[in-house]
C-alpha cells in the first residue's frame, strides 16, 4: 500500500490509460457485447478485472504483473508467424513461431520492466518455472507434436525471456553510467583537495622556513645562555622537521590524474583584476565590475579564472561580464560567436564546486538567457 500511495497523479493517469487500452484489446477478442451480453460478462469481465490488478501492481512489482497476466501469454498456438519449407525440413512445412497476440504486448512490457526494476537474480528464474509448466501442459494437452513444442518455445522466448534480458541490459548500462559519473566526480574532488593541499604546503612551508631562519639567527645571537641557545636550536630543528613532514604528506596526495592536470593556469596569489586583465590581453572581451562596499572574497580569483576558462572554450568571442562583491561572484557570458573549442562534460566545475563547498560557500552554474552564468556565494 505504501508504494500505491507514492504514485503521482501523472502515474495514476498513465496507468488508467494503460488499463483502458488493455480492456479494449480484451473486449475486441471476446464475444460481441451487443449480441451476447451475458457471455461477454462471464468471459471478458474477469479478464478485464485481472488486467486492472496487473496494472495496479505492475509499477512497483512488474514481475508480479507478469504472473497476473498469465492468461494473456503466448498460448494461442494456432496464431503467430507461419514459416515455410525454407526454414524447416519437409515434415514441418508450416510451423508457427512467436504466437503473440495484441494483448500479449502487455506481458512483454511488464517482462521488460521486470528486467529494469527487479533486484536479485533468483526471482526471474523462479517466475519462469510456472510459465514454462503452463506451456508444457498446453503442448501435451494438444498432442505434443514437434511443431507445437517449437511454437511454445519461441512464444516463451519472445514474450518473457528476451524482454526481460533487454530490460536487464538496460538496467546494467544505466548503473554503469551512474557509477562512471560518480567515479569521475570523486576523482575531481580528490584532485581539487590535492591542489588545495599543495597551496597549503606552499604557504605553510614558507612560514615554517621563516621560523627556522629566525630560530637559526636567534641561536647565533650573542648574549644568550646555554639553555636559550639550546631552545633556539630545538625550535630550528622542529621547524625543519615539520617542513619535511608536510612535504611528505603532500607527496602522498599526488597521483597520476593530478599530474595530468598540469601546472596552474595563473600565478599563485593573482587577484581578480590581474586575471581579467590577462584574459582581456589574450583577446577575450571581459568587463569587470567591482562592488566598492568591501573587499572581494578569498576564492574570487579561482571562481573568475574557472569561469573565464570555460567561456573561452565553450563560448569563444562572446562578451563576458564579471561582477565581484564582498560575498558573491557572478560571471556571465553571451552566446558564442564562433565554434566552441571544447565539448561539455569537463571536471573543472566539479573541482571548483568542491573547493567552494569546503570553504563554506555554494556554487551554481547553468544557462541564463542566450548565454551562461556561474555564480558563487562565498563567506
Amino acid at each position: 500500500m505504501k508504494h500505491l500511495r507514492r504514485r503521482t497523479r501523472a502515474q495514476w493517469a498513465r496507468d488508467l490509460l494503460l488499463w483502458l487500452l488493455l480492456s479494449a484489446l480484451i473486449a475486441a477478442m471476446g464475444p460481441d457485447p451487443l449480441t451476447d451480453a451475458a457471455e461477454f460478462a462471464v468471459r471478458t469481465g474477469p479478464l478485464i478485472a485481472l488486467a486492472g490488478v496487473a496494472v495496479l501492481v505492475g509499477r512497483p512489482w512488474p514481475l508480479a504483473a507478469v504472473l497476473v497476466l498469465l492468461p494473456f501469454g503466448p498460448w494461442r498456438f494456432d496464431a503467430g508467424l507461419a514459416t515455410s519449407t525454407l526454414v524447416w525440413p519437409e515434415p514441418l512445412p508450416y510451423v508457427k513461431i512467436l504466437p503473440i497476440q495484441p494483448v500479449t504486448l502487455s506481458v512483454i512490457w511488464y517482462a521488460y520492466l521486470a528486467g529494469r526494476r527487479t533486484a536479485g537474480t533468483w526471482p526471474a528464474p523462479a517466475a519462469l518455472v510456472p510459465l514454462a509448466l503452463v506451456g508444457v501442459g498446453l503442448v501435451v494437452a494438444e498432442g505434443g507434436g514437434l511443431g507445437l513444442w517449437i511454437t511454445m518455445t519461441t512464444g516463451l522466448l519472445g514474450a518473457y525471456v528476451l524482454p526481460y534480458l533487454v530490460g536487464l541490459l538496460r538496467r546494467r548500462l544505466v548503473q554503469q553510467r551512474e557509477q562512471a559519473r560518480l567515479s569521475a566526480a570523486a576523482r575531481a574532488r580528490l584532485r581539487e583537495r590535492a591542489r588545495i593541499a599543495r597551496e597549503m604546503h606552499d604557504s605553510l612551508g614558507h612560514d615554517l622556513a621563516l621560523i627556522a631562519v629566525r630560530a637559526a639567527g636567534l641561536e647565533m645571537a650573542p648574549g644568550l645562555g646555554p639553555a636559550q641557545v639550546e631552545a633556539a636550536g630545538e625550535l630550528r630543528v622542529a621547524a625543519a622537521e615539520a617542513t619535511e613532514r608536510l612535504r611528505q604528506i603532500i607527496g602522498l596526495l599526488r597521483d597520476d590524474a593530478d599530474a595530468d592536470a598540469g601546472p596552474p593556469l595563473a600565478p599563485a596569489g593573482e587577484d581578480v583584476a590581474a586575471i581579467v586583465e590577462r584574459a582581456r590581453a589574450s583577446g577575450l572581451p571581459v568587463t569587470l565590475r567591482h562592488d566598492p562596499s568591501g573587499p572581494a572574497p578569498a576564492l574570487a580569483g579561482a571562481v573568475v579564472q574557472e569561469a573565464l576558462t570555460n567561456a573561452a572554450k565553450h563560448a569563444p568571442g562572446a562578451p563576458v561580464t564579471v561582477l565581484v562583491s564582498p560575498h558573491r561572484v557572478v560571471v556571465r557570458n553571451g552566446a558564442p560567436r564562433s565554434r566552441p573549442t571544447a565539448v561539455p562534460g569537463g571536471l573543472g566545475l566539479a573541482g571548483l564546486d568542491e573547493r567552494v563547498r569546503l570553504a563554506g560557500g555554494t556554487l551554481t552554474a547553468g544557462p541564463s538567457g542566450d548565454g551562461y552564468e556561474l555564480a558563487a556565494e562565498l563567506p
